[in-house]
């Protein structure tokens, strides 16, 4: 079976994680802290691709946000980011719901969109992403996102864990250090998911379209 078949957009959704303004804009958290945001730009605009390519061919798109608040903040969370010198209590908190950083940055949603707002790195800890992706007939995924090695990582592990197959373009995922973004897409490779590139998939898509 190829590629085609294997992400054919009756069984194929597209996931596209964490593209926001605190982690991917110029004045958001991520780039305050000092990240090295140019690895983001090419991610986001192959993600508009990809996106642009799953409408034509009617395959659903999925956007998936971190959207906190200081109730969803757990102990843990928390505490771990006091232990590494930072107190969430003096800190801004990353992508605050309603505030400027949670905001979709790069690609946007559209009105038959489907949107997952979490308060973790996966959505399928807390939101009901399997249940309303198995119900329209989806048993495959196309990751795209930031960053490589926490978010998408996490979800690419959690769907393949919910028997989601799983691709990921890996010209439409960055991280903000290039040897993550390489050291996560070969975990991933290595077991969980099959890499691909934005090209591919939009060509695989196009003949169907």
């Amino acid at each position: 079976m190829s590629l085609p078949a294997w992400i054919a957009p009756a069984r194929t959704a597209l996931v596209i994680v964490d593209m926001q303004v605190d982690f991917a804009a110029p004045e958001g958290l991520s780039a305050q802290w000092g990240m090295d945001l140019s690895a983001i730009p090419d991610a986001l605009a192959a993600a508009d691709r990809l996106a642009a390519a799953a409408r034509r061919a009617g395959a659903p798109v999925a956007f998936v946000g971190l959207f906190t608040t200081p109730e969803t903040d757990s102990e843990v969370w928390c505490e771990r980011g006091r232990r590494q010198g930072h107190d969430p209590e003096e800190s801004p908190a990353l992508c605050r719901a309603g505030a400027r950083g949670s905001d979709f940055f790069g690609p946007q949603p559209q009105a038959d969109d489907l949107i997952f707002r979490k308060t973790r790195y996966s959505p399928f800890w807390d939101t009901d992403i399997a249940g309303l992706l198995r119900a329209k007939g989806v048993d495959t995924l196309v990751l795209a996102g930031l960053t490589t090695e926490c978010c998408v990582d996490s979800t690419a592990r959690d769907a393949f864990n919910h028997d989601f197959h799983v691709f990921i373009p890996v010209d439409a995922c960055a991280a903000y250090e290039p040897a993550l973004h390489a050291a996560a897409l070969r975990m991933l490779e290595l077991n969980t998911a099959i890499l691909t590139d934005t090209e591919a998939v939009a060509a695989a898509w196009a003949r169907v379209s």
